[in-house]
């Protein structure tokens, strides 16, 4: 199911999938339905600024609105995979992931990769999510 207002899947996939009473929300970046990236910025000269604190938020915050098309928030995460470019990023990613989240919340893996599908992109985050059917009268969550 693609949620409406949130950018669109650079793929042909997507944004969330009910199995039941589980919902898997694929990779969420820090994309804007624009095409722009929070926490990416360029000066006169092109060199590009980029800031893993305002694009974990924003991922993080991409998820909860795409959970909550489909009856869910973040309270329901059990699992969550998360694709760090750099794991000189994971101390400001895991301040604001503990923002949200504690030893109480979903289990979590963290790994680096090469890159991601655009250049800016700091951080990926997927997640899956226990939301038992009933939980929304949201007409999203019917659709298949």
């Amino acid at each position: 199911m693609l949620v409406p207002g949130k950018a669109v899947p650079r793929g042909r996939f997507p944004h969330v999938r009910r199995a039941g009473d589980f919902v898997y929300v694929s990779g969420t970046s820090a994309r804007r339905p624009d095409g722009g990236i929070v926490g990416a910025s360029s000066d006169a000269l092109g060199t590009a600024s980029l800031d893993i604190r305002a694009q974990t938020r924003a991922v993080i915050g991409n998820i909860a609105d795409l959970l909550h098309a489909v009856g869910g928030s973040l309270r329901d995460v059990v699992n969550v995979s998360a694709y760090l470019v750099s794991m000189n990023d994971f101390g400001a990613y895991n301040e604001v992931y503990a923002e949200h989240f504690d030893e109480t919340g979903p289990a979590r893996t963290t790994v680096a990769v090469h890159q991601l599908p655009h250049p800016h992109l700091l951080i990926e985050i997927a997640c899956v999510a226990y939301v038992p059917r009933g939980a929304s009268d949201s007409p999203l969550e019917r659709v298949r």
